[in-house]
């Protein structure tokens, strides 16, 4: 049997679009450990094909060479292959330092003596699943949907602690990483026109929004933006009615969990990394023939609107997605 050990990606997001590839490297036969940083790591726990997980102990940012020359010590002799998924350099140096014979991953950043299988960059922005399954040196992936699994034990504990049902609530999770520009505005709108019970999830960056959304439905929203685990967060969105989402980790790991989703786009393109779950339904406007004027400007990809109105989004109201929902 072949021992691999998998450098992961190091966004939520990202992590979930390597399903596939696992998946495949398991049924053929391969032994896999993933390395990931302490965030990502829940994400490989509800993978069943991972048999162990190792947390790296790297900080975001820096090349911590020395951290680095120690971890490789540790895990020298443990792995026939390394697959690096991530395109620096940095993430390419810990299975050379832990003298891994086989390390494959794509050209990225001047990694030519680090990889021995190298595949080309591509040229354009090919779908995620697609862009790490083809790691796998086999044809035929591009059409492979990430799953996440969680015990079922697990799941009811995680609901019991919060006193909630499953089914019995609509997950917000209304976070956003990368900048304002993917931010939906109108949750607190949306949830004044639910009558259900709202979960609000995200990091601590979220909380002030989260407070926002609260405030419009005193006493059915459940705020649990930073405040519990992301194991647990991922227990909720597991046993939830719905998510309401912007392009965000959370969206993807819903989609991996086959939930109702209603998934919001502004300056991102579901085109490049949509919900792959026959219960999402996206919403963009740029795709939307009946908004006028067009969105010529969508999709930008940037932090913040070039135009300060990110109409994109703000054009986007309650009611469409409560209906959605319903």
């Amino acid at each position: 049997m072949t021992r691999a050990l998998v450098i992961a990606p190091q966004w939520i997001g990202d992590a979930v679009m390597t399903e596939p590839l696992l998946r495949r490297l398991h049924a053929r036969g391969e032994q896999l450990t993933v390395g990931a940083l302490p965030w990502v790591a829940p994400v490989y726990r509800a993978m069943p094909q991972v048999a162990a997980v190792i947390e790296f102990p790297f900080q975001h940012g820096g090349l911590q060479l020395q951290a680095r020359r120690r971890l490789g010590r540790e895990l020298q002799g443990r792995f026939d292959t390394a697959y690096v998924l991530p395109n620096s350099l940095k993430s390419a140096l810990l299975p050379l330092l832990a003298g891994i014979p086989r390390r494959v991953g794509y050209l990225g950043e001047a990694r030519v003596g680090l990889l021995t299988h190298r595949l080309k960059n591509p040229k354009s922005k090919p779908p995620m699943v697609a862009f790490y399954s083809a790691l796998s040196g086999e044809p035929g992936v591009e059409f492979d949907r990430p799953h996440l699994a969680l015990p079922e034990a697990q799941v009811s504990a995680v609901l019991q602690a919060h006193g909630l049902a499953r089914g019995g609530y609509v997950v917000f999770a209304p976070g956003a990483e990368f900048g304002p520009a993917k931010r939906w505005p109108h949750y607190a709108g949306l949830a004044g026109l639910l009558d259900e019970r709202i979960v609000l999830l995200g990091s601590a960056k979220d909380a002030p929004f989260c407070d926002e959304i609260a405030a419009a439905a005193p006493g059915r929203v459940l705020h649990l933006a930073g405040r519990t685990p992301l194991a647990d967060a991922f227990a909720l969105v597991a046993g939830a009615r719905a998510v309401v989402s912007n392009d965000s980790g959370l969206m993807h790991v819903a989609a991996a969990f086959g939930v109702r989703q209603v998934a919001l786009f502004g300056s991102s393109s579901p085109l490049h990394t949509p919900p792959l779950n026959d219960r999402a339904r996206v919403l963009w406007l740029k795709q939307d023939a009946a908004y006028q004027p067009p969105l010529d400007c969508a999709p930008c990809f940037e932090r913040e609107c070039p135009l300060g109105h990110t109409r994109c989004l703000a054009d986007i109201d309650a009611e469409r997605v409560r209906a959605l929902l319903s």
